[in-house]
This record gives structure tokens, sequence and C-alpha cells, in this order.
């Protein structure tokens, strides 16, 4: 399988929001990468579903809705009907992980969850087989435009060598700081989909920056 790319929306300019969604539409892009914040798991708060349903109405492609929120359990059905394909949740705030990842394929979306850089690999070992992604944050969640962590290149072979060993099908994910420069080397580490926001939205031509991440 090719890399898949998946620009932020959190990068996109939310007074002309309908055109850089049709941007993305009319791309080599492949998901909307769409980044919740609640003002409490992390500082920051972006939007919520009255804005992604309004993508909903004009995307063409799955929507990766990633949660940086507390208690997600409680927004599953709301972000269904939003109309979330997926749904990554943070390992940080989940009690009851199994009981989530099984409540957002309940809803008949597929299920990841997300390490913060500080996280090891070693706390998926008991829900990889479970999981349909695995996304590993490159920065610390809850502001666009951070440089990205070296360290993320050893995480993505740690996990790499648990899902091929565990016999797990999900896809790995990075989420922060992607440019030119470091997409090669993740996706030769076994980095499945690349999220870019500032990179895409802020050069001068974003559909062709969507082209270079996906032509390696």
């Amino acid at each position: 399988m090719s890399h898949l790319i998946a620009p932020s929306i959190l990068a996109a300019d939310f007074a002309n929001l309908q055109r850089d969604v049709e941007m993305i539409n009319n791309s080599e892009a492949d998901w909307f990468h769409i980044d919740v914040m609640d003002g409490m798991f992390v500082p920051n708060i972006s939007f919520g579903i009255p804005v992604i349903k309004a993508i909903k109405k004009h995307a063409k492609k799955p929507m990766d809705v990633h949660l940086m929120i507390v208690d997600p359990d409680r927004y599953i059905k709301d972000f269904k009907e939003a109309g979330a394909d997926i749904i990554t949740v943070h390992y940080e705030v989940c009690n009851h992980l199994h009981r989530t990842i099984q409540a957002i394929k309940a809803e008949g979306m597929q299920a990841g969850v997300v390490l913060n850089p500080h996280t090891p690999i070693r706390v998926l070992e008991d829900i990889i087989i479970d999981l349909d992604l695995v996304l590993l944050m490159s920065v610390n969640p809850g502001f666009g435009g951070q440089l990205f962590i070296e360290n993320t290149y050893k995480k993505v072979i740690q996990l790499k060598d648990l899902i091929e060993k565990s016999g797990s099908k999900a896809l790995i994910e990075i989420d922060g700081g992607v440019n030119d420069k470091n997409a090669p080397k993740l996706v030769a580490a076994g980095a499945d989909v690349l999220v870019a926001g500032s990179f895409v939205f802020k050069s001068e031509n974003p559909t062709e920056t969507i082209a270079g991440l996906k032509s390696f």
C-alpha cells in the first residue's frame, strides 16, 4: 500500500474553510485530519461538532477525527452523526481503553489510539490486535506548527515490530511537524499515514505540496 496523506484542517483558513476543503477534495490527499481540542487535555481549544458537520457537507474523502479531549466516550455517537469515519482517542485519557475502542467500532467507525511523545509503545501490547490505527504524536499535542521530535523514527520502528509480531492490521499514522524532509524517513521506518498541517496550508501551492508528499 502506498502511504496516505491526511492534511490537517487545524491549519486551514477558517474564513475560507469550504475553499480549503475543496482543495483537499481535488488534491492527491487521502483523508481529512480533524483535530478536536477541549482546552482541558490540551491547553488549546479548536472546534467541535458544528464545524465537523459543515466540513462533512463538502468533504469527499474519509474524515479522520483526532479527539484531544477528556472522556471521549461521551461524544462517540455525536461524532459519528457529524460525519466521522475514523476516531482516534488518546491512551493518556482513557481509563477503559478496550471499552472505548469497542464503542467506536459499534458505531461503524474505524478506531485508533494516539500516543503522546513520552508514552512508550509497550502500553499497546494488550490492545494492538483490536486497533485499526495507531497515531504517534511527533510533537506535543495542542498546537500547530511545532518542530518534529526526532525520537519518532525509533517509535515507528518499535510499533511496526509490535504490529507484525501480533498479527494486527493497524496502520501507523504520524502527526506533528511532518514535512518533505522527514516524510520519506517516516515512510521508510514503517509509517502508513502522514498528517501535514502547516507544511501544506502555509505553502505557496498546497495542492503541489500534497502531491510532493505523496510522490516518494
